[in-house]
């Protein structure tokens, strides 16, 4: 992993208020955006199945948040978790606290 490619990934991260790295066969990623799109909160989706440097990327993001797995959803700058993870604030009210 290259230091350019963690800056790229920390740029993307903050290049919108809701960022999911996600992959396009993923139950968990779907889970994930369908919080948001109940929620009616855009966010920006990094199909990282889709892209040539998902690999590193997805290196990258197990270096900052201490998790490979997908989808790493990003609140603000700040990791929720995955998609279950995403779910269970939600459930409990507790998501629209992080806009």
């Amino acid at each position: 992993m290259t230091e350019e490619k963690a800056q790229a990934v920390k740029a993307l991260i903050q290049s919108d208020t809701v960022v999911i790295f996600s992959k396009t066969y993923c139950p968990y990623c779907k889970l994930a955006k369908n919080v948001f799109d109940e929620l009616k909160k855009s966010y920006t989706a990094i199909e990282l199945d889709a892209r040539d440097d998902g690999d590193e990327i997805q290196a990258v993001l197990g270096d900052i948040t201490g998790a490979r797995t997908v989808p790493r959803v990003f609140v603000n700058g700040e990791c929720l978790g995955g998609g279950s993870d995403v779910k269970a604030l939600h459930d409990k009210g507790e998501l629209l606290k992080y806009f």
